[in-house]
């Protein structure tokens, strides 16, 4: 029988040190049983790794940063689609991620599928509202604070025990040890990504990942545990190993269940010194580590394309425990033309696929 193909518009190629998910995702994309993948990338800068990968990647297209606003975003994937006539589109970035969500429903009269959470679901996991969240759903998180302003500072000596956790309002995080710490943390992450900046609890213990999908109707698709073995400065995951446990499994159906979450998700974890485990994040997006859930045999990626299609998927039960990923660097020689094209032009057509 053949298998159908699918133009699926992928983003997040930066395959760097802070990696995004796209090409992990590509990669499971192209693994699928169900269906041929013609993927288009979709990319903000020039340098993105994944823009010279022509061997999992067709065509790429530069798309406007999540502050050009909706408009200039439609228009764009709006000529991409008049090219390729996209079927599906796979946002990676949580900054991009409300764009998507406002637009779905117009990509859709285009005939452009998305697997992406509800607008709801979407704010009430954001970082600021994690205490809320934890309260809403019964689920164990840190002690948080945001803070807006600098004069807000003082109060975080009076509420926590050092160190603590000084978050981004997107991305990034370090551990402060002391008031001058958290101070430069909040000018330096303000002023990248804007305030609030979070103010977190620091849970001594062993931090674990859950990336799952779940089809918005409170059923659990997928779900596959990690722990960390080795971790960046920028606290990325360059190793990791699939586990077992039930408890952290539950955790996660009981998530999907009660959220009625739609789309990929990874859930941020740490287990204490008396066993119990902790909130720390919810992305709201496939993790740059979801390869390792397709190599154990949960194919995440070829799911979400599956669910945005209207398909019905039947939930995986199992995966193999005990397979680990050991992410590498390496370079890639590529022609400097390719480079100029894809920045004068904005797209650029490969030719090995």
């Amino acid at each position: 029988m053949t298998k159908p193909v699918y133009n699926i518009a992928v983003t997040g190629l930066n395959a760097i040190d802070s990696p995004g998910p796209g090409v992990a995702v590509i990669r499971g994309l192209l693994d699928s049983t169900h269906f041929d993948a013609r993927i288009i990338g979709l990319a903000y800068e020039s340098l993105e790794p994944g823009i010279y990968m022509d061997d999992i990647v067709d065509v790429v297209y530069h798309v406007p940063y999540p502050g050009a606003g909706l408009e200039a975003l439609y228009e764009r994937i709006s000529y991409i689609h008049s090219k390729e006539r996209i079927d599906v589109i796979i946002p990676n970035f949580d900054a991009e991620l409300y764009s998507y969500i406002k637009l779905e429903e117009r990509l859709k009269q285009l005939g452009i599928a998305l697997c992406l959470p509800t607008m709801q679901q979407f704010e009430e996991r954001q970082k600021v509202n994690l205490s809320d969240f934890g309260e809403r759903y019964g689920i164990n998180v840190p002690k948080s604070m945001v803070v807006n302003d600098l004069s807000d500072l003082p109060e975080v000596g009076k509420r926590f025990d050092y160190p603590v956790v000084v978050k981004g309002k997107y991305y990034d995080a370090g551990i402060a040890y002391n008031s001058e710490q958290v101070r430069s943390y909040f000018l330096k992450l303000s002023a990248r990504w804007g305030v609030p900046v979070i103010i977190q609890e620091f849970i001594h213990g062993a931090e674990f990942n859950v990336t799952g999908l779940g089809d918005g109707t409170g059923e659990t698709i997928a779900a596959v545990p990690m722990r960390k073995q080795y971790i960046t400065d920028k606290g990325k995951a360059w190793g990791g190993i699939s586990i077992s446990d039930e408890r952290m499994l539950q955790m996660t159906r009981d998530f999907i269940k009660k959220t009625k979450w739609r789309g990929g998700f990874e859930l941020e974890l740490m287990k204490d010194k008396q066993n119990e485990f902790y909130l720390l994040e919810i992305n709201p997006r496939m993790p740059a580590w979801i390869y390792l859930a397709v190599g154990v045999g949960q194919n995440i990626p070829e799911a979400v394309v599956r669910l945005a299609l209207g398909e019905k998927v039947p939930s995986y039960t199992e995966y193999i425990v005990g397979k680990m990923f050991v992410r590498y660097a390496w370079d890639m020689i590529v022609d400097v033309n390719d480079f100029h094209e894809i920045s004068a032009m904005g797209e650029l057509r490969t030719l090995k696929r």
